[in-house]
């Protein structure tokens, strides 16, 4: 039977219209039909009849460990009402448990960042380490491999970042949701930033952090490098250096600020460009050139407004575009008086969430 080599796809005709796309990205196979869309179970655990078709119900069987999943299907209205009921979780799976992490504000320019903590705003995974695991912000755990984790603090909490490198988040992410503990791992490292349950200004933390990782020498663990910002001509020239870099942009920490569970104001996102996540509703026809394939996406916000996405796209993403019904980042501009993105642009599908978070400029 035919296999799928990482980081191609293929076309299959379902019961749809359009056929469906079969990707294997990192390991991880994936449709775009709704029967894999919608599966409550991880993705690289998930399976559907296309797939099955195509490799051959051996091959899924020795991929999936001889042991073919339930192919539950969550329903958006049960889970929505079990979330408005509070007894359910935003990752959606049973068990998770939120972890108490700092959510950061967007910088406006009357904020004076004169003598704030400076780093990199990383383009990784969040990851809370509580002394025995990794959580995501959804309370899912990523499954580390031992030898990964063996040599990180067994009794005290970080809150860092799964990073690969700049501009690889996508194929970072396919490594983490993972939970077969695979050897890609090697290619990680956690960069730590804070030290959640330490009851101290911020300047204490990261002294403490660097002290814990020097006593305990992890391999595959660091501290996230912070440096004083001097003023607004020292922030702009960091920020053009890191975006020029292929990096996403800074954070900044106040000084003497405390860790708050949340979003606060003590922690903030500067960037060139806004991003903001919208969900597929259409593939529009591309002309001229793209004749064929690709134009555009219509995409819709959290809030119902709805716009195109022209740009940002590659040959092979235009091929085989982000499928309908699926969340993308849109890095723009601004935003018009309609609320609407000016310069929209695609920078990459998230399979990192299942719902459409409520839109805000970040």
């Amino acid at each position: 039977m035919p296999d799928i080599l990482d980081g191609d796809s293929v076309e299959v005709q379902g019961s749809a219209k359009d056929p469906y796309i079969l990707r294997n990205t990192g390991g991880v196979f994936s449709c775009t039909c709704p029967a894999w869309r919608n599966q409550s179970t991880p993705i690289e655990r998930r399976t559907c009849k296309h797939l099955r078709q195509y490799c051959g119900e051996e091959a899924e069987l020795a991929r999936l460990g001889g042991e073919l999943p339930e192919r539950a299907v969550r329903q958006r209205a049960a889970k929505s009402a079990t979330t408005a009921s509070g007894t359910g979780n935003a990752a959606g799976s049973a068990g998770s448990t939120e972890p108490p992490l700092l959510l950061a504000h967007s910088w406006t320019p009357d904020i004076n960042l004169t003598g704030w903590w400076m780093s990199e705003k990383l383009d990784g995974v969040r990851a809370y380490w509580d002394g025995k695991q990794f959580t995501s912000r959804q309370g899912n755990v990523y499954h580390a491999p031992d030898w990964f984790i063996e040599d990180l603090p067994k009794d005290v909490h970080l809150d860092g970042e799964l990073w690969l490198s700049r501009k690889m988040f996508q194929r970072a992410v396919s490594i983490v949701r993972r939970q077969d503990k695979n050897d890609m791992w090697q290619e990680m490292t956690f960069l730590v930033f804070d030290a959640p349950q330490l009851d101290e200004v911020f300047e204490a933390r990261i002294a403490f952090i660097a002290q814990c990782l020097d006593e305990f020498r992890p391999k595959f663990a660091r501290p996230h490098a912070h440096e004083r910002c001097n003023g607004i001509d020292h922030l702009r020239d960091e920020l053009a250096r890191v975006e020029a870099l292929g990096g996403e942009g800074l954070m900044l920490r106040k000084p003497g600020s405390r860790y708050e569970v949340g979003r606060s104001s003590t922690l903030l996102k500067v960037k060139s460009f806004h991003d903001t996540e919208a969900r597929v509703i259409e593939h529009l026809p591309g002309a001229g050139k793209h004749k064929g394939r690709l134009g555009a996406l219509s995409v819709e916000l959290s809030d119902g407004t709805r716009f195109s996405v022209g740009t940002g796209f590659s040959d092979q993403e235009r091929i085989n575009p982000p499928p309908i019904g699926s969340i993308i980042t849109v890095r723009y501009q601004e935003l018009s008086d309609r609320g609407v993105p000016r310069f929209p642009s695609f920078v990459r599908i998230r399979t990192d969430v299942e719902e459409l978070p409520c839109h805000h400029a970040r």
